[in-house]
């Protein structure tokens, strides 16, 4: 009798007394999300939370996601065996629309023509639209850390060109010099240094 007793007093009590307090709403960090290549994901030394991608999304308070394979390009599969079409659709587009797409290289295509390059940028850039119609898209040119080869400048322009065709916003790393210590002994990916570079200017352009 005395259990039916203390549980019949118990439910009796006001139903307010049990109620949990509503946790604070915590703001969610956008969300940005990068394509790209060895520049973008890591190489030698540097990991992927290293890269100028990670580095430029806690710059500016963001929750980073990084897709892409080094040697991979618009045109070039690399050892990966993907372009960045593939790339977005095997390792992004299944994903929650992000409130940012940074769509990163062309370094890796130089050995194709501009009009490839043009086209299969353009490809990428619809099929983005197509899926993701309200995210803001900016795509990045090809990084080279040292003085670029001539085929280099088709390539940026080129993918400048379909960037200006999907009405999306363009950067160009080709634009900025980089000093030594910003390049590793292969003369081609950045250091640590590098990253830190690469990662200041994005952040600033991008914000």
């Amino acid at each position: 009798m005395r259990r039916v007793v203390v549980l019949v007093a118990v439910l009796g009590l006001p139903s307010c007394a049990f109620a949990a307090k509503p946790a604070p709403a915590e703001q969610q960090a956008p969300v940005m999300m990068f394509v790209g290549d060895s520049f973008t994901v890591g190489s030698g030394p540097v990991p992927p939370w290293q890269t100028y991608a990670s580095q430029t999304a806690r710059l500016l308070g963001w929750q980073p996601i990084i897709a892409g394979a080094g040697g991979t390009g618009f045109c070039n599969e690399g050892r990966a065996g993907r372009t960045f079409q593939r790339s977005f659709e095997v390792e992004l587009a299944w994903r929650p629309a992000p409130d940012l797409l940074v769509i990163s290289g062309g370094h890796n295509d130089r050995r194709w023509s501009p009009e490839r390059v043009r086209g299969a940028a353009a490809s990428l850039l619809s099929e983005v639209r197509a899926h993701w119609p309200e995210t803001r898209t900016v795509v990045v040119g090809p990084i080279w850390m040292g003085e670029p080869p001539k085929k280099a400048y088709g390539v940026r322009d080129a993918v400048a060109e379909a960037a200006r065709a999907g009405k999306v916003s363009f950067l160009d790393p080709m634009r900025r010099s980089w000093p030594k210590e910003a390049v590793l002994p292969d003369g081609v990916h950045p250091t640590l240094a590098g990253h830190e570079g690469l990662a200041a200017w994005l952040a600033a352009e991008l914000a």
